[in-house]
């Protein structure tokens, strides 16, 4: 299948921010440089994070108090629908992630060979080289975990930067406000049977999204909040 015609302002990518003031700006200026249409999500921040969107001439929401990156994210794609986007990226706000690599998280997308791209730092050994080697092993249980619960078996768990389709993202519903999101979107991803790959993605490990990323023991508590939610359900 040919790749569709797509301008980059139909490309929303959504950044769910909670207290990230000190870096937004700059994590922000090279999406808006290359044309997407850039929707900041301020969790209930509270530093100056609000006040650091303006005048990015991006698309800006905030909830009243932190609820989660989960329920940030879907305040964000919710909107991005809303404003008719074609395609939706996920991205995080603490400089993780790098612009370079969304060409190749959207090309699947664009090649109609996928209905959700997911990013992983596995596939390149230049990527897994610089992942800290406690997190490295952590992140393989993960994915473990995210095979038992979802039933997908991926080379990544908890990375931040995903594409979505226009359907994809009218289907997937997130009801997990927190990182647990995380594997909620891999479990809907297999239930609606949508078409899913990986692609290589670069992240950078610096002493702020170090400080700022998930605990790294995390990853249990949300075994054990996806564990007793299925059990209550």
């Amino acid at each position: 299948m040919p790749k569709q015609a797509v301008l980059n302002s139909d490309i929303f990518i959504v950044v769910p921010a909670y207290n990230e003031s000190v870096v937004i700006r700059d994590i922000l200026r090279p999406l808006v440089a290359s044309g997407y249409s850039v929707v900041a999500v301020d969790d209930g921040s509270r530093d100056n994070t609000w006040g650091q969107l303006k005048g990015l001439g991006i698309h800006r929401m905030r909830h009243p108090f932190n609820l989660g990156q989960g329920a940030a994210l879907q305040t964000g794609v919710s909107y991005a629908l809303q404003q008719s986007a074609q395609f939706i990226l996920h991205f995080d706000a603490d400089g993780q992630h790098d612009p370079e690599d969304i060409p190749g998280l959207l090309a699947p997308l664009l090649a109609g060979r996928a209905d959700v791209v997911l990013g992983s730092r596995f596939l390149r050994k230049e990527d897994w080289q610089v992942v800290p080697p406690t997190r490295r092993l952590l992140l393989k249980m993960a994915i473990f975990v995210n095979w038992m619960l979802a039933g997908l078996w991926l080379s990544d768990a908890h990375n931040g930067a995903r594409a979505l389709s226009r359907r994809a993202a009218q289907l997937i519903i997130l009801k997990e406000n927190g990182f647990a999101h995380a594997t909620e979107i891999l479990q809907q991803i297999r239930s609606l049977g949508l078409r899913y790959q990986e692609c290589p993605t670069r992240i950078r490990y610096t002493e702020y999204s170090r400080l700022k990323g998930q605990r790294a023991w995390s990853a249990f508590d949300i075994f054990v909040d996806l564990v007793i939610r299925r059990i209550l359900r």
